[in-house]
């Protein structure tokens, strides 16, 4: 009886890792055509060669972009240097990235910087709150920017047991942020049990001095965040589900779900259109290119823009797709004023004029 048991118990086991294994496939090797949607003025901007992973464009036109993430998994075509940030001034007429100073005190060649996020205080002040994978862990950096020397000074460095394996971050005020965790394992072999299974065990947090709560759980792999021009919705990208969460934010900073819309391509890093309040979203319309990377047949690149958010038929278009040969692998993409900066996971990065 006992052998019966742990037979029947192994068969059901097996059956459900294989069907898992074969919707994982599905999911991951699915493949677009990609047709070329791109505007008349785009180039590659110099000096941004090993990714740009995130974009967080300031009311002033002031973009600051994060450089030379280091992801398992993922190619990096500088292992031995540590990230940057960067930053752009997009009311010059030519705009140039310049390296971010970082004052001392910090240790420069531990930064391995994801999401971004800024926030500006009442007196104007502007932080940049970073998120660092120091040895691979998890931190969150807050940096104090000084616009006349166009340097960054560190201010803290927050650790949390729940801030792990981190990905995107969205500051709502002083040391306040949202943040997700897109898997729920750390290393790497349990990480990819954790994509076939699909076991759904990510989420979203909030950060506080005096309060760090997961405020919204059951993502398959929790990416891009971001929030709504009012402050009233937190929009949360599933990448590996491919969607997007429409989530209400309450007084007590507890998220629940208004409605899911689903986009068919994995979604990366959110931002947020400051004159119409569309989503912004980069994506990767080619998985199995970016997990097995081959320089011959690389990821394409994909921007989505999605207007009537919180309608019953929110629209969907394309602004920009490549399938490789100008951009590889996007991740996000953030506009000021007619010009769209679209960012890479290790790639390059791509200024347009729309």
């Amino acid at each position: 009886m006992g052998k019966l048991v742990v037979l029947t118990v192994l068969g059901a086991s097996l059956a459900l890792i294989g069907e898992r294994l074969l919707t994982f496939r599905e999911r991951i090797t699915t493949s677009r055509e990609i047709k070329s949607i791109e505007p008349q003025n785009c180039y590659l901007i110099e000096g941004l060669e090993n990714g740009s992973e995130d974009i967080d464009i300031l009311p002033s036109g002031l973009a600051f972009i994060s450089t030379g993430l280091k992801y398992p998994g993922m190619p990096n075509f500088a292992p031995d240097k540590p990230g940057r940030i960067f930053l752009m001034d997009l009311n010059e007429q030519n705009p140039k990235a310049q390296a971010l100073e970082i004052s001392d005190g910090f240790d420069k060649e531990s930064l391995n910087p994801h999401g971004i996020s800024t926030f500006i205080d009442k007196d104007n002040t502007v932080y940049l709150y970073v998120v660092n994978h120091p040895h691979m862990g998890s931190t969150v950096e807050i940096f104090k920017f000084e616009e006349q020397q166009r340097s960054l000074v560190h201010l803290k460095t927050i650790k949390h047991e729940l801030l792990k394996s981190v990905n995107d971050i969205v500051a709502l005020g002083p040391e306040q942020f949202y943040a997700t965790r897109d898997h729920y394992f750390t290393s790497y072999f349990l990480v990819l049990l954790e994509l076939i299974m699909d076991f759904h065990w990510t989420y979203v947090l909030f950060y506080s001095p005096r309060e760090v709560k997961v405020v919204a759980q059951g993502f398959s792999s929790a990416n891009g965040i971001t929030v709504s021009l009012n402050q009233k919705y937190v929009y949360v990208a599933d990448v590996t589900a491919k969607n997007i969460h429409i989530m209400e934010k309450h007084d007590n900073w507890d998220l629940t779900q208004v409605k899911v819309i689903h986009l068919g391509t994995l979604v990366d890093n959110l931002t947020i259109d400051p004159a119409t309040g569309d989503i912004l979203a980069g994506c990767h319309p080619n998985p199995m290119k970016l997990l097995n990377y081959n320089p011959e047949d690389p990821p394409g690149s994909e921007v989505l823009r999605i207007q009537d958010v919180l309608s019953d038929k929110p629209r969907v278009n394309t602004l920009y797709a490549n399938n490789g040969s100008v951009l590889q692998a996007s991740t996000v993409a953030s506009v000021y004023h007619g010009i769209m900066l679209i960012g890479t996971v290790f790639h390059k990065a791509l200024y347009c004029e729309l």
